[in-house]
C-alpha cells in the first residue's frame, strides 16, 4: 500500500491500461512522411494513422535535418504530480514543435529546453492543431 491507501500494482496495472494505445514504437517524422498511409503500431495492435496534412505542417516548424531526429506522435503526459489540467511534453524537438505551436518561442528563453509544462487550455490548442501527431500517456509518480 502507498499513494492514498491503494495498492501500487493495482494503479500501475491501470495506468498500463491506459497506455495501451500508445505505439510500440514511434516512428520518425521522415519516415512517416515516405509512408502511403502514415502511421504507428499500438502496443494493442491497433494502427494510430497520422495525418499527413499534421506531418507537413510539423515540417515547415523544424529544419530538414531534424526530421530523421523527431519521433511522433508527441507525447503529452498527464499526472496527478504535476497538478490539475498540466501536462508535460519531453524532447528537445518535441518542445519546440509545441512552442511554435502554442506561439511560446520567445517565453522565458525557453528555447532548446527538453520539457515544457502546459496548461489545460494550451492543450486543448496543440490538440486541435495536432490531433493525430500527439498522443495522451499517461503516469503514476
Amino acid at each position: 500500500m502507498s499513494k492514498g491507501g491503494f495498492d501500487d500494482k493495482v494503479i500501475a496495472k491501470a495506468v498500463q491500461a491506459l497506455n495501451k494505445h500508445l505505439p510500440v514504437e514511434r516512428k520518425t517524422l521522415l519516415a512517416l512522411l515516405n509512408e502511403d498511409k502514415p502511421a504507428v503500431q499500438g502496443r494493442d495492435n491497433s494502427a494510430h494513422r497520422i495525418k499527413r496534412e499534421e506531418l507537413e505542417k510539423i515540417a515547415q516548424l523544424i529544419p530538414k535535418e531534424d526530421y530523421g531526429k523527431l519521433r511522433l506522435p508527441i507525447y503529452i503526459e498527464l499526472t496527478s504530480g504535476y497538478g490539475r489540467g498540466i501536462a508535460k511534453v519531453h524532447g528537445k524537438r518535441d518542445c519546440e514543435i509545441v512552442r511554435r505551436i502554442l506561439g511560446k518561442e520567445k517565453e522565458g528563453g525557453s528555447e532548446g529546453n527538453d520539457e515544457i509544462f502546459i496548461y489545460r487550455e494550451d492543450i486543448r490548442k496543440l490538440r486541435r492543431e495536432l490531433q493525430t501527431a500527439t498522443q495522451y500517456a499517461f503516469l503514476y509518480l
